[in-house]
């Protein structure tokens, strides 16, 4: 076989996974998971024999003793482990294809014109081998987030499901996502003096831009705590008219797309997600709300954040931590530890498992957090309980990207997200059973399954001739 029939016969193999993942399969509307481990996903310890209900597609109940209703189909949990489908925060999912080929890669724009403008929620696609291989690993839910190219600013990040349908996206423009520390000093002009000029510049720039433009404005949003997430696009913008007719002053060095879309931050209606690891770095972007009170801080990555836990605990912002970050890789990192996350939950700050990019995929989620249970038996060391490690990638990143009364818990009244596994899902010999995302159940088919099948037993034949 050639190279242009492999190609060929991989296109095909692609195409057939694709046509695939479009399907869900709806095996009935309400079911019950009986006699199994059935763990909530809230931080407490997991409970034997129990039972989850699920009705039109959200949970109804999951415990002990719970009743099955009359005619809801039943499926035997024996030696089975029940929980929510698996929250990630803070991720590249539905944004590439292959990461090495330019053209297929939408999570950073570098030559772009705009920054804090871009919306990633107009480029995921629900056909990615990256949904369809973390969907089969338990990933429900997501917040998908962009790379920063050319500024501090990489763009406004969206929640999505990774239901095998064609709306993957549930919130678009649910938080902006900024680089400080060494990549964003880097972004800036060489130093982190440069990177927190841009940063407060453009928050003023933003806030005088809303304060210029409320007059002209016939219906903002932005009164209750229930009024949906703005970005700007209530603000009237004429492409024709400069930037000073738009509202901002002559020395203005953002577009008015981008001061725009700053304007929710900057009035805390759309969270700040910052990039950040050392521990003044983490200061120096909790001591912005001296100046910008409004806004609604998440702090990613803090890799050192167990140095400042109890100044984090104080100002109650979160964290979206990543979990193995525990050597010196780089001077912002110097003083990073496995027990980082399980000193700052101790201290009272609400903390996530986040930055799920590159190798360090989705699906790995319940092995980080079962090094963290891990963590806790090794002497002197500071780790999480079982029932906080599964929170930390089910219930606590959905409280943190504002999902938390909907996603990560089978508590009722919850989104059916429910995940059947073989076993302890923190463990790395189990696997999923059945994965069901709003009381659907989902294949479990993607091009690796499919790979997996085609050379497991491979006829004569059938190998391309290379490995023949």
């Amino acid at each position: 076989m050639n190279a242009r029939h492999l190609f060929r016969a991989g296109l095909a193999l692609f195409a057939a996974s694709v046509s695939a993942s479009a399907i869900a399969q709806t095996a009935g509307g309400d079911f019950a998971i009986v006699n199994a481990t059935v763990a909530i996903g809230d931080g407490s310890a997991p409970i034997q024999g129990g039972t989850v209900v699920v009705r039109a597609g959200k949970i109804v109940a999951a415990g002990a003793g719970v009743a099955v209703p009359a005619g809801v189909r039943t499926i035997d949990g024996t030696g089975k482990w029940v929980t929510p489908g698996l929250v990630v925060a803070v991720t590249d999912l539905g944004l590439l294809d292959a990461g090495g080929v330019d053209e297929s890669n939408d999570e950073v724009a570098e030559k772009a014109g705009f920054n804090a403008a871009l919306d990633v929620s107009a480029a995921i696609d629900p056909d990615s081998q990256q949904v369809a291989v973390n969907r089969a690993a338990g990933v429900t839910r997501a917040a998908v987030a962009p790379l920063a190219g050319n500024a501090i600013f990489a763009g406004q990040g969206a929640i999505i499901d990774l239901g095998a349908d064609a709306r993957p996206v549930t919130r678009p423009r649910a938080f902006q996502y900024i680089e400080l520390g060494e990549r964003g000093a880097a972004l800036a002009g060489g130093s982190r003096v440069a990177a927190q000029a841009v940063l407060r510049n453009a928050l003023r720039e933003a806030g005088e831009f809303d304060r210029r433009n409320t007059a002209k404005t016939p219906a903002r949003i932005g009164g209750g705590k229930a009024a949906p997430v703005s970005t700007g696009d209530d603000i009237p913008l004429d492409p024709r008219m400069s930037p000073v007719a738009q509202g901002q002053s002559q020395d203005a060095l953002l577009t008015h797309f981008d001061a725009a879309a700053l304007v929710p931050v900057v009035t805390g209606r759309q969270p700040l997600y910052v990039h950040v690891d050392r521990a003044s770095d983490i200061r120096s972007v909790l001591a912005l709300r001296q100046e910008f009170p409004a806004l609604r801080l998440v702090i990613v990555g803090a890799a050192e954040g167990w140095r400042v836990a109890n100044e984090l605990a104080a100002a109650k912002v979160p964290v979206l931590a990543q979990a193995l970050t525990d050597l010196p890789g780089r001077f912002e990192t110097l003083s990073a530890t496995q027990s980082n996350v399980g000193r700052m939950m101790a201290a009272g700050v609400k903390v996530g498992l986040g930055g799920f990019y590159d190798l360090d995929q989705p699906r790995y989620a319940p092995q980080y957090a079962g090094n963290l249970g891990a963590v806790a038996r090794m002497p002197g060391a500071t780790g999480l309980t079982w029932g906080q490690a599964l929170a930390s990638i089910t219930s606590i990143p959905a409280e943190i990207i504002g999902e938390g009364d909907r996603i990560g818990s089978l508590k009722p009244g919850r989104a059916g997200d429910v995940v059947i596994w073989d076993g302890d899902p923190l463990e790395l010999s189990t696997g999923v059973v059945e994965i069901y995302v709003d009381g659907v159940l989902q294949h479990l088919v993607n091009h690796q399954t499919r790979l997996r099948e085609r050379y497991r037993r491979p006829q004569e034949g059938a190998l391309p001739k290379a490995y023949e």
